[in-house]
């Protein structure tokens, strides 16, 4: 049976244009990141019109592909509203091995500065820009590269290693790597001082929370119920550790004396038992956890309850949602370029469409707030309809 013909983009299918508008002059200051090879002046496709096209693809899912977004680009209405020339397929393809990727990296930073932190975490305000959730995510949905990759000489598939800040909702900094690429390597390279890191189990390595302390950053650190812990000291619980399920908080040297020798100090190792809730936000029963098991949580911050490093740690669920409209509402687990440079770009991509979602409705996204951007953006829903549903959610501040 042959496939199905593909349908033109039209122009009254389009939509997302007001998001776009406001970002035209901040993408406008790369124009000339990658015109050192024209040496014969000649170029009229630039990175701004490139990062403007994979946006639009974003918040479009009619033209989701790089045949889709060429055939966006000769339509009147695209070129004079955003402002980019008539590209071709060649040109599309070759701009992801051609722009720099880090150019992306300050435009990230000067739109994060804007988003405003969340109130709706009692409590937490303290920590501000601090608070970082880190994760990976891979790219499965690729057919076509997987198949290519997957050889005993190359690497068998794309990661995404993501920084979220918590409290603003919003991730502020990603690297694509090969899927073999260790999250724990990538964290290090990266850290930055005055942080403090919450993640999961697979970030468990002592040479990492030494090289965070080095960094002058804290962590919250999941680690496995077999890690050896040499006990200094049992601290006593509160009522509101027991009550936010804590069932013990003690000092420990972490490591076998005389071979784990990475951490220069005690750190603090709480017991926290699974609740309902628990269960739901971190996602425990897709890892074998069930409501009455335990989680392991070590910190260096020996100033902070019991109760509250609890609370610090579930919150680390935020970065699940930054995938789920990474992938799913805006596309990207299909890529439109098949190199590591242009798959870099598509990822800032939808960074800055995140950013762009939480500046416009300046409210918490959760999943249903997602699946109604989704449906105005496609045409199924009215402003109406959006500002009602915004209305009814807590204020981002």
């Amino acid at each position: 049976m042959a496939p199905p013909k593909r349908q033109p983009v039209r122009e009254e299918d389009l939509e997302g244009f007001r998001m776009l508008r406001p970002l035209q002059t901040l993408l406008a200051q790369l124009h000339g990141v990658g015109c050192d090879r024209d040496k014969a002046g000649n170029r009229d496709f630039f990175m701004d019109h490139y990062m403007v096209l994979l946006l639009l693809a974003m918040f479009n899912p009619i033209c989701r592909s790089v045949h889709g977004l060429c055939q966006a680009s000769s339509l009147g209405k695209v070129r004079r509203t955003l402002g980019v020339p008539r590209v071709s397929l060649g040109s599309f393809s070759e701009a992801g091995g051609v722009f720099d990727a880090d150019a992306i990296k300050p435009l990230l930073a000067s739109l994060a500065c804007k988003v405003q932190l969340r109130k709706d975490a009692p409590g937490l305000a303290a920590f501000r820009d601090s608070l970082t959730a880190v994760d990976g995510t891979f790219f499965r949905d690729l057919p076509r590269v997987v198949q290519a990759l997957w050889t005993d000489d190359d690497p068998p598939a794309f990661k995404a290693h993501v920084q979220d800040e918590i409290l603003k909702g919003v991730a502020v900094d990603a690297l694509v790597t090969d899927g073999r690429a260790s999250e724990k390597r990538v964290l290090e390279s990266r850290l930055q001082p005055g942080r403090l890191y919450v993640a999961d189990q697979g970030y468990q390595k002592y040479a990492l929370m030494q090289a965070i302390l080095d960094a002058d950053s804290s962590f919250i650190i999941r680690i496995a119920p077999t890690a050896v812990q040499r006990l200094v000291q049992d601290r006593p619980l509160t009522e509101a550790a027991r009550a936010a399920g804590v069932r013990s908080d003690r000092i420990v040297w972490l490591g076998s004396r005389g071979r784990d020798q990475a951490l220069r100090r005690p750190l603090r190792v709480r017991e926290v038992e699974v609740t309902e809730m628990t269960a739901k936000r971190l996602r425990a029963r897709r890892k074998g956890l069930q409501p009455g098991d335990r989680l392991w949580i070590v910190t260096d911050r020996f100033d902070l309850d019991a109760d509250l490093v609890a609370l610090l740690y579930r919150q680390r669920w935020s970065i699940e949602i930054f995938f789920r409209m990474f992938k799913h509402l805006l596309g990207c687990s299909h890529l439109l370029s098949h190199q590591a440079n242009g798959i870099q770009l598509q990822v800032y991509a939808a960074m800055l469409a995140c950013l762009l979602i939480v500046l416009y409705t300046g409210r918490k996204p959760n999943r249903r707030t997602l699946e109604m951007v989704a449906w105005y953006l496609t045409g199924w829903a009215s402003d109406a309809e959006l500002r009602a549903h915004l209305d009814k959610l807590p204020p981002q501040a």
